[in-house]
């Protein structure tokens, strides 16, 4: 993953550099540095965000689910 791919991938999923720093447990200056390539990406960070997206999803797939319950 390129720095610039981070970035795509971070503002098309809705996060911030914080939030996404909060999210995989680093600081923020780590996800700036990614993002600069004033630091190497780790190789595990793909795995990291698609197991983001994954949990993404299934967070709103239970939101949808129970919205169709309370109304149907």
């Amino acid at each position: 993953m390129t720095p610039k791919e981070l970035k795509q991938w971070r503002e098309a999923n809705g996060y911030s550099q914080s939030r996404l720093a909060e999210a995989l447990s680093v600081h923020i200056m780590t996800v700036s540095r990614w993002e600069r390539k004033a630091r190497e990406i780790p190789p595990f960070l793909n795995l990291a965000l698609n197991w983001l997206e994954y949990e993404g999803g299934k967070a709103a797939g239970r939101k949808e689910r129970k919205e169709v319950k309370r109304h149907g």
